[in-house]
């Protein structure tokens, strides 16, 4: 499996040392601990830093951080996996997954796109790519933007005053410049609301202090908002990116989590809207289906054994996951 966080964020800060891999960061910076739910005990995982420029990859042809973008992204990637698989040949075909989150709403599918392509021409070399799993994905600025502030107003963040503002006097459309003076008004005064929240987790402690400890603090199962913080440290620790092989030119800059954006404007056709496209024969009805006797989430089978599925996580988020052999 290949995991992803994107556009200009690490896969190894977020992905392996707060999230999935199998260690994360302990508060002095210094030291670590094992993440017992690691996917690495059930699968060989792969965070891959993407694009170039992010973390710790880098290009020597200074040109290449110019053309960054959605399409040559993918063509990186995929030549990436060529390259891993002959260097490791003992991966290949095995089953293969790629998973993301964010704006790998669009690096996922489209370079599961870039595989199913090159699978079908002469003599390339096969990835026995199995399914992606896409969560929280940035999918269209558009609607993931009225998404976001109606999340808002169902969870009591912001006034119905505020949310009818926006929704009568924003202009959602791509690359709009102008707004009218109540969408600015009323942006403004989302951001006042959401000020003291974490918005990918409202219900989560923000972090007060950005001080790393001198002694590690006790370990809990409760979420320490402050773990992008003993990332960044450990990350830009000399010994640390020795060990790791990393940060072999010395950059000029500091090891940062994120690198900024690319191509944020430019809409992917959703999955499930792509399959329908594709014309595959759908097998059953979009129904949902159940784990203990509670709704897991949704789900619709195409022919070829091909599953698109909702899968309901933490109450009030579902995520994406395209998979095959998906039993429902």
């Amino acid at each position: 499996m290949v995991q992803f966080i994107g556009p200009g964020c690490s896969s190894l800060a977020y992905g392996a040392m707060e999230e999935l891999g199998p260690f994360r960061v302990r508060s002095n910076g210094k030291t670590l601990y094992r993440n017992k739910f690691a996917w690495n005990h059930v699968a060989n995982v792969l965070f891959l830093e993407s694009p170039v420029g992010v973390g710790f990859s880098y290009s020597n042809t200074t040109s290449d951080y110019d053309t960054n973008g959605d399409t040559k992204t993918a063509e990186d990637n995929y030549v990436f996996l060529l390259n891993w698989f002959e260097r490791f040949p003992e991966y290949k075909g095995r089953d293969f997954y790629i998973s993301g989150e964010s704006y790998a709403g669009h690096y996922v599918p489209q370079l599961a796109h870039a595989i199913l392509q090159h699978n079908t021409k002469p003599k390339s070399s096969m990835i026995n790519l199995k399914g992606i799993i896409i969560g929280n994905a940035v999918i269209n600025d558009e609607t993931d933007l009225k998404a976001m502030y109606e999340y808002f107003w169902t969870h009591a963040i912001i006034s119905d005053q505020v949310r009818n503002d926006i929704m009568g006097h924003c202009n959602f459309t791509p690359n709009t410049s102008n707004q009218s003076l109540k969408c600015n008004s009323a942006a403004d005064q989302v951001e006042i609301d959401i000020q003291y929240l974490d918005v990918y987790n409202i219900y989560a402690p923000v972090c007060h202090s950005t001080n790393l400890t001198l002694k590690p603090k006790k370990l809990t199962h409760e979420l320490d908002p402050c773990s992008d913080h003993y990332v960044t440290a450990y990350m830009n620790n000399p010994e640390v990116q020795k060990a790791l092989h990393a940060n072999v030119t010395n950059l000029y800059y500091d090891w940062q989590p994120c690198s900024g954006d690319t191509d944020g404007r430019i809409p992917v056709t959703s999955t499930r809207e792509s399959l329908n496209k594709m014309g595959l024969q759908i097998k059953t009805k979009w129904h949902p289906w159940f784990i203990k006797g509670e709704v897991g989430g949704y789900t619709q089978v195409y022919e070829g054994n091909l599953t698109f599925a909702t899968v309901k996580f933490f109450g009030d988020a579902t995520m994406a996951v395209q998979t095959s052999g998906f039993e429902v």
